[in-house]
């Protein structure tokens, strides 16, 4: 979710409020890092191919809930895992945001390999936040949110790796590509007269958490939020190592081995609740979260664009893109 919550450390006892915004400056990083460790596999990450399906759901507008863009937006989503051989099923539900509003809900759940018994999930969200509430200019906190990084960056990597997967027959497991609706209905913070305890966040994953698909049971799931930012590192979020640390360890090795290591440090960021939380606490699905964290900034540690007005085509960076994509293939190939 954006609006997340930041849990201590130390303590992993009170919730506060993980506030955003960044630092805004670019790491020294590049996509052509390698290492005398590295041991790619797989097929090549595209980052053009990723960068042009974050433009093309950009396109559609901000796909807030409720709106023509957000259906629109949802039947190409569909289109485009359907184009690329996955098995598509949807998951309808009337979920209540935090002010009363129905928001018509819609989970995609995209399958590879659909026969095999192994199987791994990948997902992200592909709603837009509402409101640019985080945005320096309050003339435009009630302003829709593009949303090309907080949303669209990780469907578009999930859509990229499925036509890599159709295009190669080696990979002997199946894939599970979850987009989840209603992420971002969260408490805005000009709400004054409302409480944000958290659960107004991550409305799709929480229904999708408990009322999962028949037959549906990965062995693990990666969650990818805002992984095309400019200048983005992943540190360890922190409740993906109270989770899953073997995942954590799994990808954060993979990442190095892929030659992009540098892009994940090996330190913990900020504990964070995003669609992973309802996954681990309900499901029972060992999932981790892929989400960026600029520490060091007074006001965020989300990136310069989280909840503003200028999370758009412009700051996306195709080199993090393909950090994380290919970061997610190696993962994909030495299971």
């Amino acid at each position: 979710m954006k609006a997340k919550f930041l849990l201590n450390l130390t303590a992993l006892i009170a919730l506060t409020v993980f506030a955003s915004g960044c630092n805004g400056q670019k790491n020294n990083t590049t996509a052509t890092e390698t290492t005398t460790e590295a041991e790619p596999v797989g097929p090549k990450f595209n980052p053009d191919s990723a960068y042009a399906y974050t433009a093309a759901q950009c396109e559609f507008g901000p796909r807030t809930m409720n709106s023509d863009a957000h259906e629109k937006c949802g039947e190409w989503i569909i289109g485009k895992f359907k184009q690329y051989g996955c098995e598509v099923q949807t998951q309808k539900a009337d979920l209540k945001g935090y002010d009363g509003t129905i928001l018509k809900s819609t989970n995609i759940i995209a399958s590879t390999n659909p026969s095999a018994q192994r199987r791994i999930m990948l997902c992200a969200h592909w709603d837009s936040r509402p409101w640019a509430d985080n945005d320096p200019d309050s003339a435009n906190h009630k302003k829709p949110v593009m949303a090309a990084n907080d949303g669209a960056s990780g469907v578009a990597v999930m859509i990229e790796i499925a036509r890599l997967l159709q295009a190669d027959s080696t990979l002997n497991i199946g894939v599970d590509f979850v987009c989840f609706d209603a992420e971002d209905w969260g408490v805005p913070t000009w709400e004054t007269n409302v409480q944000d305890s958290g659960d107004s966040w991550a409305l799709g994953s929480a229904y999708f958490s408990k009322n999962l698909p028949a037959g549906f049971n990965p062995e693990f799931g990666i969650l990818l939020d805002m992984v095309g930012g400019e200048g983005a590192n992943f540190y360890k979020e922190g409740l993906s190592n109270r989770y899953a640390p073997d995942i954590v360890d799994r990808v954060w090795a993979a990442s190095k081995a892929a030659g992009y290591g540098s892009y994940f440090p090996d330190q913990e960021g900020g504990m964070v609740t995003d669609d992973h939380y309802p996954l681990n606490e309900n499901a029972k699905i060992k999932t981790i979260d892929i989400i960026p964290y600029y520490p060091g900034y007074g006001g965020s540690s989300f990136g310069p664009t989280w909840h503003t007005i200028n999370d758009t085509m412009e700051h996306i960076d195709r080199n993090t893109l393909q950090a994380v994509g290919q970061t997610v293939i190696q993962v994909l190939y030495t299971l």
